[in-house]
């Protein structure tokens, strides 16, 4: 179990050090102390994620990305006063002082009432053909191969068990009955497992329209061929802040112009740049969608994720983009697979 002190930084350490802090702690925040002990901010996830939209890169100073104002409470308050005020407040750290301002330890909501079971459904969409990784996926379908010794889709899977989602349903098509044959109930992982067959290939979010009835939560959709160390609450929180319809899990992406770039104005040179480069934010293949969007999916036709989108952003609905920044790799060509074989089985992947 991380101990508090672990997650520790000053405000002037680069955002790098506090990332790698929390990456390694598993606690989601970083507790931000001056030299002699006093809690001048925390810095969440979120905090985090925000920066990265704003455009602020690792080497910013800590204090310029914290929250400033956190609320924090005596050592001595009642257990009771502690639970009640951080779902009041939907916290779920609270860091604990000294009658000096000293910080002496930290709160959170999953010691105090344990690991929460989430009412979310995930759809894992588990029905390409894979032919971009032909001949591996000829025998066996792409979420079946092997990557650290188990199956991509079972790696998946059992992410979102661990984080407390028991509802999994996976969308088939192509050697669907090797899956099915695979993870049955899914009772193994400790996880209900359903199956939406598509008869013809329907699409990220066509397949959709097959659920057998309308959540009631916001739902979480996931290519079945993605490797990450995505925390799927933080996901669901950035949706919820945001009152947004739909929201994308986006990557940085940076390509560097091999060439000097020559600005011009007409025939006139107003400038040059030696090899910019240019940053783009990139779809990461996990979403979250509200349940009245869909409502807006046609029945059994195929219809993909981006067009969605598009069409949500021409309603003026509200869609926003999540920054991920846990470790992400899409295993769709051979030399994916091949990256994932070296890394995944490492461990530190971040």
């Amino acid at each position: 179990m991380p101990h508090w002190k672990d997650i520790v930084v000053s405000p002037d350490a680069p955002l790098e050090e506090a990332i790698s802090r929390i990456d390694a702690s598993g606690i989601q925040v970083a507790l931000v102390l001056s030299a002699d002990g006093r809690l001048e901010g925390m810095l969440t996830d979120g905090d985090i994620r925000r920066a990265i939209l704003r455009g602020q890169n690792l080497r910013t100073p800590t204090k310029e990305v914290m929250n400033p104002k956190p609320t924090a409470v005596l050592a001595l308050t009642p257990r009771e006063e502690m639970l009640a005020l951080m779902r009041r407040q939907v916290f779920h750290h609270l860091p604990l002082i000294d009658e000096s301002g000293r910080v002496v330890g930290l709160a959170t909501l999953d010691e105090f009432i344990g690991a929460v079971e989430r009412p979310n459904w995930v759809v894992l969409m588990a029905g390409g053909l894979g032919t971009r990784l032909h001949p591996l996926t000829e025998d066996c379908p792409k979420p079946l191969l092997s990557v650290g010794g188990k199956p991509i889709l079972e790696t998946i899977l059992q992410s979102f068990a661990e984080q407390g989602f028991k509802h999994i349903f996976l969308s088939v098509n192509y050697k669907a009955e090797m899956i099915r044959n695979y993870f049955g109930t899914g009772e193994k992982w400790g996880v209900q497992v359903h199956y939406l067959h598509e008869g013809s290939r329907l699409g990220t979010a066509g397949a959709l329209s097959l659920l057998p009835q309308a959540p009631t939560t916001p739902l979480i959709v996931m290519n079945g061929d993605l490797l990450t160390r995505a925390n799927f609450d933080g996901l669901l929180k950035f949706h919820a802040e945001h009152g947004a319809a739909a929201t994308m899990a986006v990557r940085e992406y940076d390509f560097q112009v091999p060439y000097g770039v020559v600005n011009l104005d007409k025939h006139r040179i107003t400038s040059i740049e030696e090899k910019p480069v240019h940053r783009f934010f990139v779809n990461a293949g996990i979403y979250v969608l509200s349940p009245d969007v869909l409502g807006r999916l046609p029945a059994k036709s195929f219809f993909d994720m981006p067009t969605l989108f598009e069409q949500l952003i021409g309603a003026r609905e509200t869609t926003v983009a999540y920054p991920l920044r846990e470790y992400w790799l899409d295993v769709g060509r051979l030399e994916e697979y091949e990256r994932a074989q070296r890394e995944w089985s490492g461990g530190d992947n971040d």
